[in-house]
């Protein structure tokens, strides 16, 4: 549950679930999120999840600090705990082309690159939250003896679709980015479309993510 409740500026909430980056935790920032969307507060005009942390923006015209949070404190929650979240398959395609890190992986893991995808293919992904680049997801969590620490020299672009894994987490670029997560792969499917104003993320916080291995040509052929 929320530790603590603090000003963020002059018109937003910074509400702390605690230090740890787990699962357990991040439920709960998920469960409020989920909860302050479905009541529609008057005012609040943005929420922003982390892996601990959610922070919510309001109007200032419309409410204030102090009757926001005694609100957020006063809000039950119980009833939202089971809101739907979905388990998403992602198309990955590993070719060597795609691939721009598996023989950096297979060093630093002592693993050869067989064996990483198949841990990497089996495992069902939470996602903790999104963010960075728009539609981001942060899907954790990866076995122990599949963390690696970020590429030394980030790359300039990081091309959009590839697959990244760093510590205990993956992701997915939504757009061509900067970035230092190693890339293992390619997703021909559209994480984030900008043209759906509902709910653009593909993938959203709490959903569930299986990647399914495909061949260069099912890439290249790929429609949604």
């Amino acid at each position: 549950m929320i530790k603590n409740i603090s000003n963020l500026g002059d018109a937003a909430l910074y509400c702390d679930f605690g230090t740890e980056v787990n699962k357990e935790n991040n439920i709960h920032v998920i469960n409020y999120f989920k909860s302050i969307k479905e009541e529609n507060i008057p005012g609040v005009n943005n929420l922003t999840p982390s892996y601990n942390k959610l922070i919510i923006s309001f109007d200032l015209k419309k409410t204030n600090y102090k009757d926001l949070k005694v609100l957020i404190e006063n809000l039950d929650i119980n009833s939202y705990e089971n809101l739907k979240s979905e388990e998403k398959e992602i198309p990955v395609c590993c070719d060597e082309s795609f691939a721009l890190d598996i023989k950096r992986l297979e060093e630093k893991l002592k693993i050869d690159r067989e064996k990483i995808y198949e841990n990497f293919f089996r495992k069902i992904f939470f996602c903790y939250m999104t963010g960075f680049i728009a539609g981001m997801p942060f899907l954790g969590d990866l076995d122990i003896n599949m963390r690696v620490k970020r590429l030394e020299t980030p790359r300039i672009k990081v091309p959009k679709g590839s697959i990244g894994i760093t510590e205990q987490f993956a992701n997915i670029y939504t757009f061509e980015s900067p970035g230092g997560w190693n890339i293992i792969g390619n997703t021909p499917l559209k994480i984030f479309n900008k043209y759906k104003e509902s709910n653009p993320n593909l993938i959203n916080p709490g959903d569930t993510v299986v990647f399914k291995n495909i061949t260069k040509d099912q890439f290249q052929n790929y429609n949604e």
